[in-house]
Formats: C-alpha cells, sequence, structure tokens
C-alpha cells in the first residue's frame, strides 16, 4: 500500500531503475524491431508476414542477424534515460505551474508526455539512424563505427540527424499515446492495496498504453523507417524527406495499409515490452527503498 508521506527517491536510483528496466525490455524483444523494420522498408505489397520474415532472415541470414544493429540501443539507453525522466520533471512541473493544478490529470499526463518525447527525440536520432543501417537486409556495414564514419564522410556530422523530423514525429505520438492512456487505465482499476496488486494494475496500464502508443505513432514509424533507411545518390532528392508528405506518398502508392506495416511485430514488443517496463521499474525501485529504508520505504 502506497505511503503518503514516503518521501520521494533519488534521481540516480530513478534514473538507475529506467536503465535496467529499458535494457531489460531491449534484450527481451529486439528480434521483433529487426523484423518491424525490414517490414517497414520493402515498398510495395508486402511479400512476408511475421512468421515468414523470421524463418527468411534465419534460414538466409543466420540466428545472429536478428540481432544485429542491438549494440546503438543499448549505448542510447543510459542518455534516453537521462533524458526522459529529466524532461518528464521539468514539463511537468512547467504544465501544473501553468495550468494552477495540484496534481496531474489526463490532459496534462498528455501533454507532458508530447513535450517529453519531442525533447527525447532530438537524443535518439543518430542512434536510431545507425540501428536502421545495420538492420537493413541490404546492409554491407562492418559495425556502427563503420556507419558513422561512412555518414559523416558522405553526408557531413548532419547526416546524423537523418530522419529527425521523424522521429520527432513518432515520439510525440507515441509519448501522448502512451502516458494519456496509462493515466485513464489507472483510475478505471480497481485501486492497489498491496505492492502485487500495483504491480499488475501497472503491467496492465502499460500494456495497454504501449498497444496504444503503437497504434497511433507506426505511420511516423513507417515514414522515419523509408527516410533512414533510403540509399540514394549524392545530389538526388530523397524521394522521402518530409514527414507529412512522405506519408502522404506512401497512402497515394501503396494504400493505407502500407502506413501499418511491421505493426504486429511492432505491438508485440512494444504493448508487452510497456508493461514490462512498468513492472521492471516498480520492481527496482522497490529494492532500493528497502536498501535505502525510511523514510523511503
Amino acid at each position: 500500500m502506497a505511503v503518503p508521506d514516503r518521501k520521494p527517491l533519488p534521481f540516480i536510483a530513478n534514473f538507475t531503475a529506467g536503465a535496467i528496466a529499458g535494457i531489460s525490455e531491449i534484450l527481451t524483444f529486439y528480434p521483433l524491431d529487426v523484423v518491424k523494420t525490414r517490414m517497414q522498408l520493402e515498398t510495395g505489397k508486402s511479400k512476408h508476414g511475421l512468421l515468414d520474415s523470421f524463418r527468411t532472415i534465419i534460414k538466409e541470414e543466420g540466428f545472429g542477424r536478428l540481432y544485429r544493429g542491438l549494440v546503438p540501443p543499448l549505448l542510447l539507453e543510459a542518455p534516453k534515460r537521462a533524458t526522459k525522466f529529466a524532461a518528464n520533471d521539468f514539463w511537468g512541473k512547467t504544465f501544473l505551474k501553468m495550468t494552477g493544478e495540484t496534481k496531474m490529470t489526463q490532459q496534462l499526463s498528455i501533454a507532458t508526455g508530447c513535450a517529453a518525447g519531442a525533447t527525447e527525440s532530438f537524443v535518439v536520432v543518430p542512434f536510431e539512424l545507425v540501428k536502421i543501417k545495420l538492420q537493413d537486409k541490404a546492409s554491407t556495414f562492418a559495425g556502427p563505427m563503420d556507419v558513422v564514419r561512412q555518414i559523416i564522410k558522405k553526408d557531413g556530422l548532419l547526416g546524423l540527424y537523418a530522419g529527425m523530423e521523424a522521429t520527432f514525429w513518432r515520439h510525440v505520438w507515441w509519448n501522448g499515446g502512451y502516458f494519456g492512456c496509462i493515466f485513464q487505465v489507472r483510475s478505471l482499476l480497481p485501486k492497489a492495496e498491496s505492492y502485487q496488486a500495483r504491480l499488475r494494475n501497472d503491467l496492465i496500464a502499460g500494456t495497454v498504453g504501449g498497444f496504444v502508443g503503437t497504434a497511433v505513432n507506426t505511420p511516423f514509424d513507417v515514414v522515419k523507417s523509408r527516410i533512414q533507411g533510403a540509399h540514394h545518390a549524392p545530389g538526388v532528392v530523397p524521394k522521402y524527406n518530409w514527414t507529412y508528405p512522405a506519408l502522404v506518398t506512401i497512402f497515394r502508392e501503396e494504400g493505407p495499409a502500407a502506413l501499418y506495416k511491421g505493426f504486429v511485430p511492432k505491438v508485440l514488443r512494444l504493448a508487452p515490452g510497456g508493461g514490462v517496463l512498468l513492472l521492471v521499474v516498480e520492481a527496482t525501485l522497490n529494492v532500493f527503498r528497502q536498501m535505502l529504508g525510511p523514510p523511503y520505504v
């Protein structure tokens, strides 16, 4: 049961719990991310479903290919978590002060999530770009640093921020849907009277939030993958450049279903992944509370 006067844990504890949870989620669900990217980079009518994509990758490229590009998201997790926690704290306090509210509402949760997602997007773009380049079936890069070297050589340092605008919109829509949904689901669930009940509520709310966040941001994720995975000659204007025109192009040329390519592996990762994140965070924070004792317990 929650204790009203329990002192909040220090930032380092929340940061560590978030990093542990994020790394746990990545290691558990990463192969689904590889399959999702492959499906999104495929133009025209989809040739492979989820299971067929897994079989094809393992048969033609080996099981290890399902973990190609794993290093960038692992390296990203610490700065990403630090940015996420700091941004959530900053924007949450800012919106509370602006509105005069004393506690979070669903509208403020959505606004805070969107603003924090926009802030986070500036940190993640280079790591996402390297990951997409390595996950592509046509990739010939030797590893993450080879990707970085070749991008800088070809396009300069700003080349590492290809897909910045699409990543911005992807994170804004994901965070808005995820946090807004979590707030609503938690308010509908029975009040947790024990630690186990709180974990159950977190798992349910996180899973539903993950599904909703995925449903609203997948079209932007498809565009981001197309922009970051593009192969074009120097001086040639890329087919996919800005987010909303690219959405229209994909819709017109491939139909509305193309905007949801990779949705199944994405939702299979991020729906339970959202639950796992909240579950691991809460479990890790509870360990810190027990270690530190009063007044944190």
